[in-house]
């Protein structure tokens, strides 16, 4: 990686965020009439679906104070964040229990609430980041009261409406990992006090849980001790979501010039490229087994926007913390392959679904789950990244 290269990429992820994927929301998502962002759009950018996810309006809030607090403070950024919040504010919580909702129609009316919490994780950073723009302590007092409503759902989850039995407890990586990506969030932007604390508990939870060396793997489930579920769901690995677990991680070896924090960080990324990676037709695979053997589920060979935005991420930052030439290698190959299946030079922004040899399987470039959150994340951090290097 030359300074040719490094100088073609930030080019690349600068211009790709504030010149292409940024006006793709900020043309068509903005609800000029209810407040907060419909996500539901077809390739141009045309509203296929006013309803709106909850977790959808805490990125994109996010996104805005992050660009405003980092990039540039420019009004229009700080004004659509503080819309976003107040959607939030007024119609994002049940007033029956204070837990989020997931998914209300255009003008905030609830249709359902999930059983995870991760609607709080993303408003958090979102009020968090707003923090920091205005000075205001009843933003930071808002991102501290929804992370903790975060945490104490995943640590203390209501029984009555869980959503399995006690047959067959199970402990996932997706907390812990979200927890480490929102606690340096929150760290950043309001000084949150014991988000040292949290990352150190949710990194010590995927190494002692989660990290199996002997064959060599980072399990997505496993039983409450660390056990090997010789089950379908169990059995069942998600690489792009360990690999953006990896850069968490390696983000905060960096922080604090830990070395064995950046190992870590790479043996995950090692382990989930060589199982995620189709070398077939390039890409990272969505679902794959531990054993090789069949996945259950129908769309376990598709590639999804947001595991390559995670790899581009995760390789570069591996690169950039040992210098290894593999991770170059590695950037390069799925950079490429990514930027060439899922980009759309007509209309701009990303197509959010592939089949597996990269034809397109759908042209929504978002939906409930699909928004401004990990394509321009991966241009931001990625930029930042580069010009540092």
């Amino acid at each position: 990686m030359d300074l040719a290269r490094k100088t073609s990429l930030i080019h690349s992820y600068r211009d790709g965020l504030l010149n292409n994927t940024l006006p793709f929301w900020l043309n068509h998502c903005v609800d000029q009439q209810h407040g907060g962002f419909m996500m539901a759009l077809d390739r141009d950018g045309t509203v296929v679906d006013t309803d709106k996810g909850i977790w959808q309006q805490g990125r994109f809030t996010w996104l805005l104070g992050e660009l405003y607090n980092n990039v540039e403070p420019k009004e229009q950024w700080l004004e659509l964040a503080k819309s976003g919040a107040r959607f939030l504010d007024e119609y994002g919580c049940d007033p029956s229990d204070g837990r989020m909702w997931f998914h209300v129609t255009r003008d905030g009316r609830p249709i359902r609430k999930r059983r995870y919490a991760f609607s709080e994780s993303f408003a958090a950073i979102a009020y968090g980041e707003l923090a920091q723009a205005t000075g205001d302590d009843v933003y930071s007092e808002r991102a501290q009261r929804a992370f903790s409503r975060f945490t104490d759902h995943h640590l203390n989850p209501d029984e009555l409406n869980a959503k399995f039995t006690a047959t067959r407890p199970t402990r996932g990586i997706g907390f812990p990992m979200i927890t480490i990506a929102t606690a340096q969030e929150l760290r950043d932007s309001i000084g949150l006090a014991d988000a040292t604390a949290w990352i150190d508990r949710s990194i010590n939870d995927i190494r002692q849980y989660h990290l199996k060396p002997e064959i060599e793997c980072v399990m997505e489930t496993v039983g409450p001790a660390g056990e090997f579920i010789d089950h379908f769901d169990e059995r069942t690995l998600n690489p792009g979501h360990a690999i953006e677990g990896a850069w968490f991680i390696l983000r905060e070896g960096e922080i604090r010039n830990d070395p064995g924090l950046i190992e870590m960080g790479c043996q995950m990324l090692d382990w989930m490229w060589q199982r995620g990676w189709d070398s077939e037709y390039g890409g990272i695979l969505y679902f794959v087994d531990v054993d090789g053997r069949p996945v259950q589920e129908y769309w376990h060979d598709m590639k999804f926007w947001w595991p390559q935005n995670e790899t581009i991420i995760a390789t570069l930052m591996a690169y950039k913390l040992t210098g290894n030439p593999k991770y170059a290698e590695w950037h390069q190959q799925i950079h490429d392959w990514a930027h060439r299946h899922f980009a759309d030079p007509e209309h701009g922004e990303w197509f959010g679904y592939l089949h597996r040899d990269g034809r397109i399987s759908s042209s929504l470039k978002g939906n409930l789950w699909k928004g401004p959150f990990h394509l321009p994340r991966m241009q931001l951090v990625c930029w930042k990244l580069l010009e540092s290097m």
